[in-house]
């Protein structure tokens, strides 16, 4: 009945044309039913033309519907238009903009509707007289009192978007112009749904992270930013839960990135399922996953339980080619409480509290507090500050010697970096190499330390005729570097400092963490005569393997050994095991931290030949430490200088 079949132009939707009527060629016309059908045609091409515009600036696809639906019911001259979207679930049609339109907004998108079957014939449909009509039930359409009409496909990026029809109340004949006409506006319609995928699949790539499908940085805090807003307004509790993985570089490093990659993807899984769906959680970069939180009832104690079951996620094993891998992760809660608060200071305050969970210990939690806040304010300033003492030459190095303890001449001196703070004085390493390391800023001012210390410890070999050796510490970063043998090289030349006098002390923790990256380095430096002592030994895993992994001349032996000697026989047993395993591989051992008599006497009695601390010497400045050099040095006479030379070959 009525059954027009359409074959669509190829060109694009916004192209289309409608059927042109050549009045040449219908020559029983009378002219004014042409004149009559050349203007509907008119009237039909600026429709679409006007919609095209509209679709262009339009943003909104609900208002460019409701336009399209006024726009085809006025030019077609119908009773009834409508857009009918297809769900999800394919099942039904949902009327999303109308014209004249009564009762439901829903049908089926089977082949009982008119609508329907356009969709399942995947082309248009027209019909003449809805009650003669047996492809499908017109009854629905019948009840909205309308005798005919038609129907065209909208398609969509991957599926049929829906449905455009349109339907008279009056009898009446759809010619092919009004049928192009339909099909045109849908086809512009269709172009309109697929910019909108586009977008949409543009916009969620930019604030949702690749890997995980996670909300990422950019939509986290911005999510975080409106809650805050709310929280202004209404009095709403927000939270901000940071988690960063432990360890995670281990498996990153020993089992691949793919492998990595696999472990956060299974997190954001297990992450996705704790908390509430009303709360967001988004991977910020790395191994780093936040947590927003708003509620009207949330307090510190609900805060913290969410964090216990986040740590809960971390239970169970990873499962991974390699076999099962277990993870923990640090969290750091902020709370916000000030109507000044915004996600970048949340982020600060959730960041530093991970930070001090981290340092107490894996699979941890802290909440953020005022004392971490003035604790975080210090320690940015001190940045700040110390980024200004490197350039305006506040720093500077003191120098602590090392003695032998049989024949009490100093051997070596230690460079200790000293900050001269315009305000505060005399500012010891510990308030400010941790920031160093934190900052980068420690490879600038290792640099400085190595330059001042080979520098004077050259001035000092010239000017009192010995070998004195001069000691610096090195960080990991510096070690990381590739290029860091070659730097101690040109500096120890250029200084002209005594070949193999130039020591470097390493701690046990670099040597840990750093293990693969940083042999290389220290094999280099051996090599080019550089001797390499490790420091703090004891407070680490003072792990055998590294005395015969590393290329090591001696160990310093961490003063909390010292301590006890002379009132625990423990510690001395465990010096004496010390001193005679080095002695046994060669090693020159030096004892730090001597503040009594008691503890050098033992130290000479367990057989240890160099010795360092308070007792002795305290660190200071150049000046007073080559006077001090110059008094100790002037009490030996020529053969104990030579002793000494000999001596001081296996440091």
């Amino acid at each position: 009945m009525g059954d027009l079949r359409y074959s669509p132009d190829t060109r694009s939707p916004m192209q289309e044309t409608i059927s042109t009527i050549d009045p040449q060629t219908d020559d029983t016309a009378p002219r004014e039913e042409i004149e009559l059908r050349l203007a509907l045609h008119a009237r039909q091409h600026q429709a679409v033309a006007r919609l095209g515009q509209v679709a262009l600036r339009e943003q909104d696809l609900s208002a460019l519907t409701d336009e399209i639906v006024a726009t085809v019911a006025s030019t077609l001259d119908v009773a009834l238009c409508a857009v009918l979207e297809l769900a999800e679930n394919e099942k039904t049609l949902e009327i999303v903009s109308s014209v004249g339109y009564r009762g439901s907004g829903t049908l089926p998108a089977g082949k009982g509707t008119q609508a329907g079957y356009a969709l399942t014939e995947r082309r248009p449909v027209v019909t003449e007289d809805l009650r003669g009509e047996t492809r499908f039930d017109p009854r629905p359409l019948l009840e909205q009192g309308v005798t005919c009409g038609m129907n065209a496909v909208i398609e969509g990026p991957e599926r049929p978007f829906g449905v455009l029809s349109a339907h008279s109340e009056r009898p009446r004949r759809f010619s092919e112009d009004d049928v192009n006409f339909l099909v045109a506006v849908a086809n512009l319609l269709s172009a309109a749904v697929e910019r909108r995928h586009r977008e949409e699949l543009a916009r969620h790539a930019a604030l949702h992270d690749p890997l995980t499908g996670l909300p990422n940085r950019p939509l986290a805090l911005d999510r975080l930013d409106l809650a805050l807003a709310r929280r202004r307004r209404n009095g709403t509790h927000v939270a901000l839960l940071l988690l960063d993985l432990d360890r995670f570089k281990l498996i990153n490093d020993s089992l691949g990135h793919a492998a990595g990659d696999r472990v956060l993807v299974e997190i954001a899984t297990r992450l996705r399922a704790i908390p509430r769906a009303t709360d967001t959680v988004a991977r910020l970069s790395g191994d780093e996953f936040v947590v927003v939180c708003e509620s009207d009832g949330a307090t510190r104690s609900n805060v913290v339980e969410l964090a216990e079951r986040l740590c809960t996620v971390f239970d169970s094993p990873f499962a991974l080619a390699s076999g099962e891998h277990f993870l923990t992760t640090s969290v750091g809660i902020a709370i916000a409480e000030d109507r000044n608060d915004t996600s970048a200071s949340l982020l600060r305050d959730a960041d530093a509290a991970m930070y001090r969970a981290k340092k107490r210990g894996p699979g941890r939690y802290e909440l953020f507090d005022s004392t971490m806040r003035a604790q975080a304010l210090a320690r940015l300033r001190t940045e700040s500050e110390l980024r200004s003492a490197l350039e305006n030459g506040q720093l500077c190095v003191f120098y602590q010697p090392i003695i032998d303890l049989a024949s009490g001449r100093p051997v070596a001196c230690e460079a200790l970096v000293r900050w001269m703070h315009p305000r505060h004085g005399l500012v010891p390493p510990l308030e400010f190499i941790s920031i160093a390391e934190e900052t980068g800023l420690i490879s600038e001012l290792g640099r400085y330390v190595l330059r001042e210390a080979c520098t004077q410890a050259a001035a000092w070999q010239h000017r009192f005729d010995v070998p004195l050796q001069i000691f610096v510490n090195v960080s990991g970063c510096q070690l990381a570097n590739p290029a860091f043998p070659a730097e101690v090289t040109d500096i120890a030349t250029s200084s002209g400092v005594l070949g193999g006098t130039l020591g470097l002390e390493v701690t046990e923790s670099v040597l840990i963490e750093e293990a693969g990256s940083t042999m290389a380095v220290l094999a280099q430096l051996h090599e080019r005569g550089m001797r390499l002592v490790l420091d703090d030994f004891g407070t680490g895993y003072s792990s055998l393997s590294y005395l015969r992994q590393f290329p090591l001349d001696g160990v310093k032996v961490d003063r909390s050994f010292t301590d006890g000697l002379g009132n625990s026989p423990r510690d001395a047993a465990i010096m004496s095991a010390i001193v005679q395993m080095c002695q046994a591989l060669e090693l020159t051992v030096v004892a730090e931290g001597v503040e009594s008599s008691t503890q050098l006497e033992q130290l000479g009695v367990l057989g240890c030949e160099l010795v360092q601390g308070y007792l002795l010497c305290h660190p200071m400045p150049a000046e007073q430490a080559g006077e001090y050099l110059e008094r100790r040095l002037e009490a030996f006479d020529l053969d104990v200088v030579d002793e000494a030379r000999s001596s001081l070959a296996g440091v």
